[in-house]
């Protein structure tokens, strides 16, 4: 990978930090980033204010823990590199302490499927994973566990954590638990709602699979898929 390539991947861990506290995402330095490299990742450093943070201020890691640059790694950097190492479908991890998703993780309560948009985590529910300390290995074994199967999960008493493959992607899938947090909060103020069947999940989950490749839905059965009107 080339150094420009590595100088736009910095930047880009940069700007998604700071879009994340400009979207009320993230407060402070409590969320990180990370992007896959060969053989490792590039992550950003700890303690390190967004708006001050510069493309030499990421850290460069190998999946061996060894590491090069004038700051250290995040605290969590271990489920970073854990993921990145595990899971080849996906090239960025974001972690933020998003208030909704957190307000759950606190009440150790994942995301069920009240709501068809939970699948943009890639099955039926969210998970929440049990607590433990941030920076543990034990921390990182839980939210490897917890993401089986989905792009997102909410960590015990702690925040979320979010998959993807490009920052935009992750800003928006972020986004996307995030609401779906709020919305949940404030359905089980009127009590728990009533949770979509798993036949339900299936169709949502194929209808979104479909349309990532550009196809149209299928709607009871019959799919049409839109063409361009010809040029008069």
């Amino acid at each position: 990978m080339s150094a420009l390539t590595h100088l736009a991947l910095r930047q880009g861990i940069i700007d998604t930090c700071r879009e994340m506290n400009a979207s009320g995402l993230n407060q402070g330095t409590s969320g990180n980033v990370s992007h896959r490299i060969e053989g490792g990742m590039l992550i950003t450093p700890t303690s390190l204010p967004y708006a001050q943070m510069q493309p030499e201020d990421i850290v460069e890691m190998s999946f061996d823990a060894s590491y090069d640059g004038r700051r250290l790694p995040s605290s969590e950097w271990r489920f970073h590199r854990d993921i990145l190492k595990n899971r080849t479908d996906v090239n960025v991890v974001l972690h933020t302490h998003s208030v909704f998703s957190t307000t759950l993780a606190v009440h150790e309560k994942g995301i069920p499927c009240f709501h068809y948009m939970v699948a943009v985590a890639g099955g039926t529910d969210i998970r929440c994973s049990p607590y433990a300390c941030f920076g543990t290995q034990e921390l990182s074994d839980h939210a490897l566990k917890a993401l089986e199967g989905r792009t997102a999960c909410l960590l015990g008493h702690h925040g979320l954590i979010v998959l993807a493959e490009s920052f935009a992607q992750a800003m928006w899938r972020a986004v996307e638990v995030e609401v779906l947090a709020k919305m949940y909060v404030h359905a089980l103020a009127i009590g728990e709602p009533p949770r979509l069947t798993e036949s339900q999940m299936a169709q949502v989950i194929e209808q979104m699979r479909r349309m990532s490749y550009g196809q149209a839905p299928d709607i009871d059965g019959v799919s049409d898929t839109p063409r361009p009107r010809s040029a008069a």
